[in-house]
């Protein structure tokens, strides 16, 4: 399976609120791109922490020709440099520098009235690069109107989930007290939980695999709205919703009214499931889980609703399982969606090591660097790839002791016969070619004590 590029990853989730969109109406894409303009974002490799409004403009084009493989960077050569002359790099940075708040076109219009560039020779391009080499291409200052909110609610089931992770109770497991974490996807129009689970941590680990039950359960979210949590950023995560069609999208730090459904479910599960839990007759996870799944399905999800208009959360569901997408072919490899590939120096014995154990893949991948296909749900290892996504074989943990049996491959000996009737050279003589030097009689002299 081919890797998909990190950065392009990163570039779709922030196109998530306008390629989401089945339409957009005249005008909008703008507003739209303005207001994505004016958020902070986790910028891969960059201190930054806003895009420019052109930038996103060219990536949600490039997404429209080409979608993911159009939103994979491509290396310049030039990168790291600016074509101008030196005197014109001055007067640009200056003029930044003087009035922040300048934009490109308002440098290219001072410089040139000015009389420091002749008129049309500076490109908006060539100003950027140069901005943004000295960390300048950001617009400081600016002044925007407070921002419009408004309540919204889905149309259909399977248009939006949300999800989201709270802080669990504590259980006794081995002889010590463990946090437990409540990992939640929640449906937008049906109010209905897809899945929700009890986890020992907050991983995106944990989150694929409740988000890998919900799938089979529920049929596939258009849109999947999360936080800007770590977990929720890995590429792993990125990468499956792309396979699946997904929409992910992230809230804005800070911004806990973008999930308001969901905090609202968290305090209604508070009121009503933790306030009754006797943490004393948990015995483990499991059984943690096992209480929480029968009350999701026995009480919460067939209690009316006053937002649904009196209707359960299942029965709102119900209503649209017509429109709600399901796995179809895929749900019978589901598993490899989940599969893991992580980087793995093959040693010289031909091994390579996952989660604490030693696996052998083909002896001739030694000394080079390759991706293991892992499936981390199972904490099984499949086998060995290339970066382009090619099997190179299989993985098979390491066995020491049938290993003393196996029959190695040697280099040719000298005399041996290579396969075509050929046999190696003859073997060198002492200096001069007059017989065996003194090295090779005591070897013979060792060797023929031991043996009587």
């Amino acid at each position: 399976m081919t890797q998909i590029d990190s950065i392009a990853l990163f570039r779709l989730s922030v196109l998530g609120p306008m390629v989401s969109r089945e339409r957009l109406e005249r005008g909008e894409l703008q507003q739209l791109i303005r207001q994505m303009a004016q958020r902070e974002y986790a910028i891969p490799g960059s201190q930054r922490r806003h895009l420019g409004e052109k930038t996103i403009e060219a990536w949600y084009y490039a997404w429209r020709q080409g979608g993911i493989v159009g939103l994979t960077p491509k290396v310049r050569v030039d990168r790291g440099q600016s074509k101008l002359a030196q005197s014109l790099q001055e007067a640009v940075l200056a003029a930044k520098r003087d009035n922040p708040r300048r934009s490109i076109r308002q440098i290219q219009r001072l410089l040139e009235a000015s009389g420091a560039a002749a008129n049309n020779s500076l490109s908006s391009s060539a100003i950027h690069r140069l901005l943004q080499l000295h960390g300048l291409s950001r617009i400081t200052g600016s002044v925007s109107l407070p921002e419009e909110k408004r309540s919204f609610g889905a149309e259909f089931a399977g248009s939006i989930w949300y999800g989201d992770v709270m802080h669990g109770p504590r259980l006794a497991m081995k002889g010590q007290m463990r946090k437990t974490y409540l990992v939640s996807l929640f449906d937008d129009a049906s109010r209905l939980v897809t899945h929700s689970a009890f986890c020992l941590g907050e991983t995106a680990l944990d989150i694929e695999g409740v988000l890998k039950q919900a799938l089979l359960k529920r049929g596939v979210p258009i849109k999947l709205v999360v936080d800007n949590g770590a977990a929720y950023r890995a590429t792993t995560l990125q990468g499956l919703c792309v396979r699946l069609g997904i929409h992910l999208i992230f809230c804005r730090p800070y911004a806990p009214e973008g999930k308001g459904k969901l905090e609202r479910w968290h305090r209604t599960f508070r009121d009503q499931f933790l306030s009754e839990l006797d943490e004393r007759h948990i015995t483990d996870l499991a059984d943690l889980n096992a209480r929480l799944w029968a009350w999701l399905e026995q009480i919460y999800h067939r209690t009316e609703h006053a937002a649904l208009g009196g209707m359960t959360p299942l029965a709102r569901y119900q209503q649209d399982l017509a429109r709600i997408r399901s796995l179809g072919a895929k749900a019978a490899t589901i598993d490899s969606l989940f599969y893991h590939r992580v980087a793995r120096f093959v040693k010289k014995d031909g091994t390579v090591s996952y989660l604490g154990q030693q696996f052998e893949v083909p002896y001739e991948l030694s000394g080079k660097t390759v991706k293991l296909v892992v499936d981390p749900h199972a904490k099984r290892v499949l086998g060995v790839e290339n970066d382009a996504g090619l099997s190179l074989g299989a993985a098979t943990p390491l066995d020491r002791q049938a290993n003393l049996k196996r029959v190695r491959r040697k280099p040719a000996q000298p005399g041996d016969d290579d396969g075509l009737g050929m046999t190696g050279s003859t073997p060198k003589r002492g200096p001069g070619g007059a017989g065996p030097n003194l090295v090779e009689l005591a070897h013979r002299q060792y060797y023929a004590t031991l043996e009587a």
